[in-house]
């Protein structure tokens, strides 16, 4: 009897304990875990919500850039954290691909805890502008017939292999008939912008217009076509890849998702405040100014899409650019 009074007086404890923490969550800085390098779209994303989460959770989060591996560094990094509530992260489309190419230990949404989904941003097809115009490419038509008169010539960045971006240049050769070659960077967008701005290793990119967006502006950059259903807020003059009679819709979108294991009222403080920091009006501003796509989803409607993604979305385009 005197073994079960000190279990029972134990469990008492330890859930009066945890009871207390998230009655007083949160009381120190969190910390968000980005899988991908700074000054990418995963990056800003995460960074300007971060901004406005801090404000409506009354502490300070620090941007943890853990990249490497595809991103799968970043992503087992969240999933390992301490279930306290203090460590969060950003969960991108690449985690929807491990279980098909058995690149991680976590191979599948399931080894999360979804918080929401905050962005959704369409693929472009960006080329260095010098190169461009050299070679007499003033839109996707010219630069597809040039693809079709070089098969094989044509370098394209994306980001790490079969990540979003990786995806999004097999979806457009499949799309176009054209046979380009996908050079992947491991740190993720960025990387593959700055070399095909510098005419470096790349002639181009197939990432969002939001990630190539100072280049672009800077003219060293020339978007010829948006991979998306209507065209980009930011880019008004850039067409869709449809309206220029190719048929390639792709896009990515970004999220964030806690450990398994976290407390269920520090998870619901956590909801909350997510649903509000998306309404503040300098992370909307922030987002538009840079082009990057709000999409938000509750957690309940992300783990739905999650689940969509990894069983049907990402099997498909993953196969139609030949990559299963």
């Amino acid at each position: 009897m005197k073994k079960f009074l000190v279990i029972a007086l134990a469990l008492s404890m330890i859930l009066g304990s945890t009871s207390v923490m998230a009655a007083d969550y949160p009381n120190k800085p969190l910390t968000a875990i980005c899988p991908w390098g700074a000054g990418g779209g995963t990056d800003s994303c995460v960074r300007a919500f971060c901004e406005a989460l801090s404000k409506e959770l009354g502490q300070t989060i620090t941007v943890d850039n853990r990249t490497g591996a595809g991103g799968v560094t970043g992503h087992e990094a969240i999933a390992d954290a301490d279930p306290d509530g203090y460590t969060f992260g950003s969960i991108t489309f690449e985690v929807v691909t491990y279980n098909l190419l058995e690149t991680s230990e976590y191979k599948s949404y399931e080894n999360y805890d979804p918080l929401c989904r905050l962005n959704a941003d369409a693929a472009g097809v960006t080329v260095n502008a010098a190169w461009a115009e050299s070679n007499g490419i003033t839109d996707l038509t010219s630069f597809i017939a040039y693809c079709q008169e070089h098969p094989g010539e044509v370098r394209m960045g994306g980001s790490s292999n079969a990540s979003v971006w990786h995806i999004a240049g097999g979806y457009l050769m499949n799309a176009a008939d054209i046979d380009i070659r996908m050079v992947t960077f491991a740190d993720g967008a960025a990387s593959a912008v700055q070399a095909a701005a510098q005419g470096v290793d790349v002639e181009g990119v197939t990432v969002s217009l939001a990630e190539a967006r100072s280049f672009i502006e800077s003219g060293d950059l020339v978007c010829l076509g948006v991979m998306g259903e209507e065209r980009v807020a930011a880019f008004p003059d850039v067409p869709t890849c449809v309206e220029q009679g190719v048929d390639a819709v792709y896009y990515t979108w970004r999220g964030f998702a806690l450990p398994l294991g976290v407390d269920d009222e520090i998870r619901q403080t956590l909801q909350d405040a997510c649903a509000v920091a998306v309404e503040d009006p300098d992370f909307i501003q922030y987002m538009e100014t840079a082009g990057l796509g709000i999409a938000y989803l509750n957690a309940e409607e992300f783990k739905e899409f999650l689940q969509q993604q990894e069983d049907v979305d990402v099997p498909a385009a993953m196969e139609a650019a030949d990559l299963l």
